[in-house]
């Protein structure tokens, strides 16, 4: 039950509703557990950083699915070569993975975050909500 109601926080459409919706869940689990309502508010900032970014952006800054795949061929890497005579030959490895999938993000033409979605962290907040607007009604 708190699960879900919390979840509500992050399913809210724009910026000011999800901070509202955090202040009403808050208040609404705090009659039943009041630690919760005290933990939701302390953490207020860190559970509505992703507010601060555009709308567009908010589920690929939810998602872990990057970190999976990188994790996924780290593992791959690793069965194909079986045993490490020490660990610093793992962390190289791994580290090749890292610097490999870095370079990669750098300059492959299909980005996780687009050029032009991250224009849209730099404007001024009045257009940024323009902006946001739009997206609205065209999704």
């Amino acid at each position: 039950m708190v699960a879900a109601a919390i979840r509500t926080i992050f399913a809210q459409p724009t910026p000011d509703m999800v901070r509202d919706q955090l202040g009403v869940i808050a208040s609404m689990l705090g009659r039943q557990f009041p630690q919760v309502e005290t933990m939701l508010h302390e953490a207020a900032d860190d559970i509505l950083a992703f507010a601060a970014f555009p709308p567009a952006h908010w589920k690929k800054i939810w998602s872990t699915n990057p970190l999976e795949r990188l994790n996924k061929e780290i593992k791959r890497r690793t069965d194909v070569v079986g045993v490490f005579p020490n660990p610093e030959a793992l962390l190289r490895l791994a580290g090749a993975v890292l610097v490999e999938a870095h370079d990669e993000w750098q300059v492959a033409e299909r980005r996780y975050l687009s050029e032009g979605s991250m224009a849209l962290i730099t404007i001024s907040g009045t257009d940024q909500q323009e902006v946001a607007q739009t997206e609205l009604m065209t999704a």
